[in-house]
């Protein structure tokens, strides 16, 4: 194996010809939405704020899942005087989020693109004390050149999918090159660590989902109470986290509901709220509110859409059951620990290879769940409506199965503090 494989060589020189490009690509994606234009400057590696003093932990997360799976771990981490901890990210969205969350001593900036001049902007203003990439994030010019540094690397929370794994097998050569860089890979489960090992990486351990050991999603009490009040006893149900080609099922199966609940008020949270509109104009007939509009549903509203940025929390806790998206498609399925935290008993499709254990150790705890189509879903949501008891008690059990799964964060936190003892001895 070579130490510069012919396709990340490849990668390295086509990202340096595009790098002059790079203002504009990002202008564009500023244009449709994708970019915070006040930040820009952070994705070519120009820091919105100076480095702290002290020791300093760089986090690195794709978007709103990542991130929120890393938050219990950086209040651990920052336990530890004199520590601040750096958290990056790609999206808008998980910005927005992580700016009312992270706690105190830790930064958000929006990761640099993948081009070397960013990069190394990015790397000599931070100097960070040892990275930790989260979940899949593979960013092959970010990894090698932080690499190359000496700042100790570690993947966390480590997930690959089937797909992915076939992917890099195509290019074995530049996976190991990648893998290499990783003191320390850590993963969710067997089935990741095995492809990890198959694709090179050394020292692989299987710590567990750190989703499972996140808290509880927040609520604000006074915007929970206010739902429940404009509820007043109605029955009602969550679709969670849908995608587009999900929510053509779920208005039908509410339209099967209706006509033994006809009072029933189906509320549908999209995976990005900025498809709230969309599926308003779906609902087509039926009464719909938008909660991005600042509504509550009214006695007569049939559909109504959470179109809003952290609010899960308050919805699962308004209801006895939820249907979790991105599983009727072939997406991989949304965190299901988020609902069973809270005591909702979790529905999903076919699609839920992201959260594999989690969705399996929910299931078999529930003796239900699994729903394949729309009649699926209907008959399942028609057992839950017709005796509430029963959902609560499935929902307490979906509960258990959540809390059985935790114990991945501590793991975490004592391969990140050796990580970090051993580079400073180094």
């Amino acid at each position: 194996m070579t130490s510069n494989p012919l396709g990340l060589a490849a990668y390295r020189y086509a990202t340096i010809a595009l790098s002059p490009l790079a203002p504009f690509l990002l202008r564009e994606r500023q244009r449709r939405g994708k970019e915070d234009a006040s930040r820009i400057g952070e994705r070519l590696g120009h820091a919105g704020i100076a480095r702290p003093d002290g020791q300093l932990i760089w986090v690195h997360g794709a978007s709103v899942g990542e991130c929120l799976a890393a938050l219990p771990l950086i209040d651990v981490l920052l336990k530890e005087p004199g520590r601040h901890v750096l958290l990056t990210s790609g999206t808008v969205t998980s910005a927005k989020l992580m700016a009312e969350r992270l706690p105190e001593h830790a930064i958000h900036q929006f990761a640099p693109v993948d081009m070397p001049p960013a990069i190394a902007r990015f790397l000599e203003h931070w100097r960070p004390d040892a990275a930790l990439f989260v979940d899949s994030e593979f960013w092959p010019n970010i990894i090698r050149d932080a690499g190359a540094r000496g700042i100790p690397l570690a993947l966390i929370n480590g997930r690959m999918s089937e797909r992915s794994f076939i992917n890099w097998s195509y290019a074995p050569q530049s996976a190991a090159a990648l893998l290499s860089h990783f003191k320390v890979c850590l993963a969710q489960d067997q089935e990741t660590a095995e492809r990890l090992k198959l694709l090179g990486a050394k020292n692989v351990d299987v710590t567990g989902s750190l989703k499972a050991d996140a808290p509880p999603l927040p609520a604000q009490a006074e915007k929970l109470e206010a739902l429940r009040a404009a509820l007043a006893g109605r029955p009602a149900w969550v679709a969670a986290s849908t995608h587009p080609g999900e929510d053509e099922t779920i208005l039908p199966a509410h339209d099967a509901l209706r006509r033994d609940f006809p009072d029933l008020l189906t509320i549908i949270v999209p995976r990005h709220p900025g498809r709230g509109g969309d599926i308003a104009m779906l609902a087509g007939a039926r009464p719909v509110l938008q909660r991005s509009h600042g509504e509550l549903p009214m006695a007569d509203t049939a559909i109504y859409v959470g179109d809003t940025l952290g609010e899960l929390g308050i919805f699962y806790r308004a209801v006895n059951f939820a249907f979790i998206g991105g599983s009727l498609i072939p997406h991989g399925g949304q965190n299901p620990l988020e609902p069973a935290r809270l005591h909702c008993a979790v529905m999903a499709g076919p699609h839920t290879e992201n959260f594999a254990p989690a969705y399996d150790a929910i299931f078999a705890a529930q003796g239900t769940g699994r729903v394949n189509s729309c009649a699926e879903i209907t008959q399942l949501a028609h057992r839950f409506l017709s005796a509430p008891q029963d959902a609560r008690a499935i929902g307490e059990a979906a509960s258990r199965a959540a809390v059985a799964l935790g114990g991945a964060m501590e793991k975490t936190r004592e391969a990140v503090e050796t990580l970090l003892e051993k580079h400073a001895r180094a």
